[in-house]
This record gives structure tokens, C-alpha cells and sequence, in this order.
């Protein structure tokens, strides 16, 4: 084997497993997501009490408002019993998040963009779940949005940063995906 070949073969492996600084760097915006997350939910509940609107923006388009909520999206399982939403909001979450991270660092197929995109889920369901197992009135939703009776709803369910974050970050994934899926497709037809 001579040197330019060998070189051509670790360059190619490189392009097709990243470094470790790939996969680090992405952690980022885990890391920004749980902060900005947990530091607005402590800014809501040291400002403003429980049950009730502190900001107006745009008439009532915007609210800030603080709001707890025991359940998941959409209060979801808010009535199940401490054990239930133990197990169904703490327990099985944290196990889905921490496989997730497993396969973050194993899978060497993801894009940069993927692996952003995985970060800031994770961040989001993090930050979701330090409420869940800290703060026993549950997590702490705060923006409020009008929604203009749109689907039956007259205001969107009360969010904060990590749904944000969990839903951005989980559209951009499933349009990436599709990107790369038609990219090989194109590929696939051209030879």
C-alpha cells in the first residue's frame, strides 16, 4: 500500500466517523437550553405568584403568566397518582433521555445538523425533567400565546423554554432527515 493510498483511506475515514470534538460541540446548545430554561423558571417564580398573568405584550397576545403543571405536554397524566406520574413523567423519560445520549455518541450517521438538533432535545427534556424531579408543584410553564379559537383553542397551552426547545429542535430534525433521504434518493437515481 503506498502512502497516498493510505492517506486517501484515513482522510475518507475521518469524513465518514467524527471526531470527538463533533459530537462535543453540539453539547452546547444542550448546556445553553437547560440555563436559559431553568434560570427564566426561576425569574417566573420568584416574580410572579402562582395563578396569575405578570406581563401583557401586544394587547393579550403574549402573556407571561405561572403556571405549574404535573403532567406532560398539555397537562397529559396531570391526574394520574404520585406513583403513576413518577414512574410515566420522571422514570421513563430519564431513561429514554440518557438512551438517547448513548446513541448520540455512539451512531456515527448523524450530521452535524442531526446532532444540534439532538442536543437541543435533549436540553429540552432535560431541563422539563429537573422540574419534574425537583419541584414538587411540577413544571413551570410561563408563555402564553393567543391562538385565536384556531383548532377549537382560543390561547395555545401554557409553555416555556424547553417545549420551545423540544419542538424546534424536533421540526428541524425530521426536515434534515428528509433532506438527506431525498439527497441519497437523487444520488441513487443519478448512477
Amino acid at each position: 500500500m503506498t502512502l497516498e493510498t493510505e492517506t486517501s483511506q484515513k482522510a475518507e475515514g475521518l469524513k465518514k466517523s467524527p471526531g470527538i470534538k463533533q459530537k462535543l460541540l453540539p453539547l452546547t446548545l444542550f448546556f445553553v437550553v437547560i440555563v436559559l430554561d431553568q434560570f427564566s423558571k426561576m425569574l417566573v417564580v420568584k416574580n410572579i405568584p402562582s395563578g396569575t398573568i405578570g406581563v401583557a405584550v401586544f394587547g393579550d397576545f403574549l402573556r407571561i403568566i405561572h403556571e405549574n403543571n404535573l403532567g406532560a405536554a398539555f397537562s397529559i397524566g396531570s391526574n394520574f397518582s404520585s406513583i403513576g406520574r413518577l414512574f410515566s413523567m420522571c422514570l421513563i423519560p430519564l431513561f429514554v433521555l440518557l438512551a438517547i445520549f448513548v446513541v448520540y455518541f455512539v451512531n456515527k450517521d448523524f450530521t452535524n445538523a442531526q446532532r444540534w438538533c439532538i442536543t437541543g432535545l435533549l436540553g429540552g427534556g432535560f431541563g422539563n425533567l429537573i422540574d419534574r424531579f425537583f419541584r414538587p408543584s411540577g413544571v413551570v410553564d410561563f408563555i402564553d400565546v393567543k391562538f385565536y379559537g384556531l383548532f377549537g383553542l382560543e390561547r395555545w397551552p401554557t409553555f416555556n423554554i424547553a417545549d420551545s426547545a423540544i419542538l424546534i429542535c424536533a421540526f428541524l430534525m425530521v426536515i434534515f432527515i428528509l433532506k438527506d433521504s431525498f439527497k441519497e434518493s437523487n444520488k441513487k437515481e443519478v448512477k
